[in-house]
């Protein structure tokens, strides 16, 4: 990506700071990062962490960008859309990271018809370890997918999609994701101790192979059921455990729950967007 580039963040909560923060740590010009956001000690706090140039206005940062990145929660997205109307131009490049929101909601409110990427990103994003996957409308050019693909990598990898309803898959997946694991450390960390392990002991042991595990399955080159079988030992105690699993249906849990979770963002992306706006 073009180092000149302006890229504007409009809200500078945990997500802007991740992508901010990936920016800078690969390379990109702090002057030509902005941000935006109505909490004037948050944006104070931004400007010392980052030297970047901040605004307590949206329409005044728009004008300053060439690429805005909405990064809000869903439920003011509307209202942000319509005071920006007047400001912006068909130059502008627009990257939602706004959970929800479908892509002709927000051109609607915008008021025209924009180039403009949906994303669905992850919290790992904060530890530049995320995954995100993107949808962009059809005004979306190559360049600007390359654009947009060099800013959302800088805090992990990145999939795009050609159906936006796959965004709700990927919500499911990876955007949900994180939290299906913590579970599983906490229940583990639970079984731990009611076997007799203190704690501390059996949290570290907990997250640390669930650590461990991803690390394999990220660097072995096998997947996920090939490591699974290989550390599986015939009526070994491994052997015992996922038998138990799957006497209780385990994959079928494992299925439900994002089933619930993808019809969840489906209407979610309905009750959001179904708002008209009055000016």
């Amino acid at each position: 990506m073009e180092n000149e580039t302006v890229i504007g963040f409009i809200g500078a909560g945990n997500m802007a700071y991740a992508l901010i923060n990936g920016l800078l740590n690969n390379g990109y010009d702090s002057k030509n990062i902005k941000v935006s956001d109505p909490n004037d000690e948050l944006l104070q706090k931004r400007e010392e962490e980052f030297n970047i140039t901040t605004f307590a206005n949206n329409s005044s940062l728009v004008e300053a960008c060439d690429i805005i990145v909405f990064a809000v929660k869903p439920q003011v997205l509307s209202e942000i859309c319509l005071e920006l109307r007047e400001k912006i131009n068909s130059k502008h490049l627009f990257i939602s990271i706004v959970a929800g929101i479908r892509v002709n909601d927000i051109n609607r409110w915008l008021g025209g018809n924009y180039s403009l990427v949906r994303t669905m990103p992850n919290t790992p994003a904060l530890m530049q370890h995320g995954v995100t996957g993107l949808f962009p409308n059809e005004l979306v050019n190559d360049e600007q997918k390359t654009l947009v693909t060099t800013i959302l990598s800088s805090v992990g990898d990145c999939f795009w999609v050609n159906e936006e309803k796959l965004i709700d898959a990927i919500t499911a997946i990876s955007g949900s994701g994180p939290a299906y694991f913590f579970l599983l450390m906490q229940s583990m960390t639970q079984a731990g101790m009611a076997l007799g392990l203190d704690e501390k002991t059996a949290k570290e042991l907990s997250v640390q192979t669930a650590f461990g595990a991803s690390l394999m399955a990220t660097k072995s080159g096998k997947d996920p059921r090939t490591l699974r079988t290989n550390v599986t030992s015939p009526n070994g105690t491994t052997q015992a455990a996922i038998e138990c699993f799957q006497d209780q249906n385990f994959e079928g849990i494992v299925a439900s729950a994002t089933r619930a979770a993808f019809d969840r963002a489906r209407e979610l992306s309905t009750e959001l967007g179904d708002v008209e706006l009055k000016r």
